[in-house]
Order: C-alpha cells, then structure tokens, then sequence
C-alpha cells in the first residue's frame, strides 16, 4: 500500500460549542463542508485550537466517532491524540483508528517537561502500536519539550510517520530536516512571529499546518502550495504580504481566542470559547472584522452581512 501524502494547506479546527456549552456538531459538519469546498488538504480535529486540552476524554471520543462519519473521501481528517502519557496516546490512537480517522497527530505530552529521549522514544512506541498515518507536532512553546533535527529523521524513517509539523522558530531544523529528504510531508506553524512560513515553502516544504484557514481556507490553500515553477516564489509573495494582517492577527491573543472569536464575529459556526478563555471585545475584536472586510473575505464567503450586524 503507498504511503499517504499530504500536501498544500492543513487546517487546525475550532471546536464549535453550543450555547449551553455542549459540542455542535451541526456547526462541525458545516465546518467541515466549508474547508473541503474551499480547497483544503486536511484538517486537524482535537488540536489546541479545538481547545483539546479543556476537552474531557469522554468528549474527545464521541467528536472523533461523530466526525470521522461526515468524511466525502476527499479531504483527510486527522485527530490530536497526545494523552498525559504513552498509553492513553496509544489508546486514543487505536480509538481514532477504529472509528474510521485517516490518521492522527501527536505532541509531546504537556506539562511533564520530559527529555528529548523520552519523547523520541514515546513517539515510536505509539509508531509500533498501530498502523494509523501519523503526524509529529513539535511544539516547544507549548509542551516545553523540543526535538532536534538529528530525533526527528530517525522517527521518520518509521513508516506510520507521514507528516510533521514545525513550531519552533529555527529555519536551520526545517532546513535540516528537509536535507534529510524524509518520507513525510514538512509542514509550518503559519505564525509570522516564528516567521517559518516562507523559508519551509522557499526550501521545498510541502504546505502548512495552519489556524488562519479557518477564516480564509481558500487563500491558505493556494499559500501553501509546493513550489514546483521559478514563478511560484513570486506568486506566494504577493498572497503573503496580502495576507499578512490576518496572519498577524489570528496571533493577536493565545490561540484559539482571536480566530474563534473572529469566525463568531462574521457569522461563522464557532459557538464561545470554553471557560476560563473569553472572547475578545470592542476594539479589538473590530480590528478583526475591518481585516476580513478589507481583504474582501466577508463578500468572498457570504459574510457581509452577519459581520455589519457585528461590528456596528
């Protein structure tokens, strides 16, 4: 069988709520519909910007058995399976597995700070567990544990491995991992502060692991294509710096607070953010709705109208 490749853009979701707290999985499904028409990859369920860790675990199973039933058999949907330890990862993953997941992604841990031994090890036990595609999040802003360039090639040559996703902000690992030409699919983080966007793409990266799709899928899409022209350099350009207000943005407030109360704001099927996280307000939640409206997104999307009711 030959291995999955993802290409392009690869969107982490919101988790939509419903007014009295509960999970929406109409608004899931809407959701859903709107990143596949507008031409994403993959997308992420269960990431930090689902709010993964204010998830109980019981929640986080019945949104992977309920969504992994709306695939089209086009875009792929993957699922944040990182437990507190290896195996409540490894039992989420095999969870994942059964209920129909294309594959699923993992972090280290959080909070436990362990060893870059430690973690490179955790991620090949849960690799020897199941035979569901894998991603590799490397997110030390986050989990407080880094990997090297030297731990992720040897993970790599795993064959459950297909896709990792870089957060850190060193353009040489990226560099290096791509040097070291891995079977998988290297991705970014699409913050601008970490700035790994346009040198991942320059060096031959495969696309992005993106939040801001969630407001622009389409723009993100073609963001992330793989140069494969000399002409592609100076086309992302030009859709970089168009879309760098937004970008720049979505970062404005930990994640997911900006994007989620953004899609809420323009009318798009967000519900609130899960307590102790609030939404932001005034001034800068207007900020957001001006950046949609001057990039021509609220017209592009239908979403003129919900987003002047929002921000008059």
């Amino acid at each position: 069988m030959s291995k999955m490749r993802i290409e392009g853009s690869f969107v982490a979701l919101i988790t939509p709520f419903n007014e009295d707290g509960t999970v929406d999985f109409k608004a899931f499904e809407d959701l859903l519909k709107f990143q596949e028409d507008n031409g994403t990859a993959a997308v992420l369920i269960l990431g930090s910007t689902g709010e993964i860790s204010m998830l109980s675990l019981e929640e986080r199973r019945d949104i992977i058995s309920k969504t992994a039933k709306m695939k089209t058999g086009g875009m792929k949907l993957f699922y944040g399976c990182t437990g507190g330890d290896t195996k409540t990862s490894i039992d989420l993953v095999r969870f994942a597995k059964g209920e129909g997941a294309d594959g699923a992604i993992l972090a280290a841990p959080a909070y436990i700070c362990a060893s870059e031994a430690d973690i490179e090890q955790y991620f090949l036990d849960i690799a020897e567990s199941t035979e569901l595609p894998m991603g590799i999040y490397n997110n030390p802003p986050r989990v407080k544990t880094d990997l090297g360039h030297e731990a992720l090639l040897r993970l790599f040559k795993h064959p459950n491995f297909v896709v990792h996703k870089e957060s850190t902000g060193r353009v040489g690992q990226v560099a290096q991992v791509i040097a070291g030409n891995p079977d998988v699919a290297i991705m970014c983080c699409d913050s601008p502060n970490l700035g790994l966007v346009v040198p991942t793409m320059a060096l031959g990266g495969h696309g992005t692991a993106n939040m801001t799709g969630n407001l622009a899928p389409a723009e993100m899409a073609a963001l992330s294509k793989p140069w494969t022209a000399d002409t592609d350099g100076f086309a992302f350009r030009e859709s970089y710096m168009r879309l760098l207000p937004l970008l720049h943005y979505t970062y404005s407030a930990i994640n997911p607070v900006a994007v989620k109360s953004l899609m809420k704001a323009v009318g798009l099927p967000a519900g609130d953010l899960r307590r102790p996280l609030t939404g932001l307000k005034g001034p800068a939640l207007d900020k957001g709705v001006e950046i949609m409206r001057t990039l021509g997104l609220l017209d592009q999307y239908g979403l003129n109208a919900a987003t002047r009711i929002a921000a008059e």
